[in-house]
């Protein structure tokens, strides 16, 4: 049989060595991640997108091997120059939004969606969701070059659940520092009216007021910040360990942009930001 055709247009493929380390630590601590990497005998990951080099898709495998030894990692690029041959256990092929026609239960798609329109995000979800191995998820994300400040939406087979933001705690000024990488269905909607605007707001205004705790270092500032935040009544997951990054994961709904009607249920939202921490 024929591949099918590859779905999508070529990527600028920027990357770098742990460049996207902070939602790798994200996904090795998810307890839903870790129940879709042990669903099946032949759980398959698809890196996709990884870039002009492997090593990112490398480092995924590497530290959800941790979660589960026997996992199959395959790493996707539109741009059949960036093929290059598996090694350490990982397979690499030319593939888009069609997914070489593989069905993983975990897609990660980081600086993919970036350079495109805000209104294709929605049918690239579908699209790469259609993929999905049943109780499947995929993850869209945004960092910078040297990925100091992240952003990703985690979604399942029935549409977005939860936002995250992640930053080194010693190379932000302010929570609202994230606001140009935020992931492209929220990147524009950083305006009054809209809910991700709030949310940003109200965590500089909890991250100024949390300032005292800033003689014992960023991270403390930011767990002060949080429990703000909370107080406040901003949904925010709770921590379960202690974290090297400033961390906020958020439910899909408290962010939707204004006229987009949230495609996951408000509790299921919920449930997966408390499960996040």
């Amino acid at each position: 049989m024929r591949a099918p055709r590859p779905e999508g247009v070529v990527t600028r493929g920027t990357t770098g060595i742990n460049r996207l380390r902070r939602s790798d630590r994200w996904l090795m601590h998810h307890p839903d991640v870790a129940r879709v990497l042990h669903s099946r005998d032949d759980a398959l990951v698809v890196d996709l997108g990884y870039g002009a080099m492997p090593v990112t898709t490398l480092e995924l495998a590497a530290r959800l091997r941790t979660v589960r030894r026997r996992l199959r990692v395959v790493g996707l690029e539109i741009d059949p120059d960036r093929v290059v041959p598996g090694r350490d256990g990982v397979e690499f092929a030319r593939g888009g939004f069609e997914l070489a026609g593989l069905r993983p239960v975990l897609i990660r798609a980081f600086n993919v969606l970036r350079q495109y329109p805000e209104d294709a995000v929605a049918p690239a979800w579908d699209r790469l969701r259609s993929g999905l191995a049943p109780g499947g998820l995929l993850l869209d994300g945004t960092c910078d070059e040297l990925g100091r400040r992240c952003a990703w939406v985690l979604l399942d087979e029935h549409g977005p659940r939860t936002l995250t933001l992640a930053w080194s705690p010693f190379h932000s000024d302010t929570p609202s520092d994230l606001a140009e990488r935020l992931p492209k269905a929220l990147i524009h909607r950083n305006v009054p009216g809209e809910r991700i605007h709030e949310l940003l707001q109200a965590a500089d205004r909890a991250w100024a007021s949390a300032a005292p705790h800033a003689a014992f270092g960023p991270r403390v500032r930011w767990r002060a910040t949080l429990e703000l935040l909370r107080a406040q009544g901003v949904p925010a997951a709770p921590q379960r360990r202690r974290l090297r990054d400033c961390v906020l994961t958020v439910p899909w709904d408290f962010v939707a942009p204004a006229e987009a009607q949230p495609a996951a249920s408000s509790a299921s939202s919920m449930r997966s930001a408390t499960a996040a921490g």
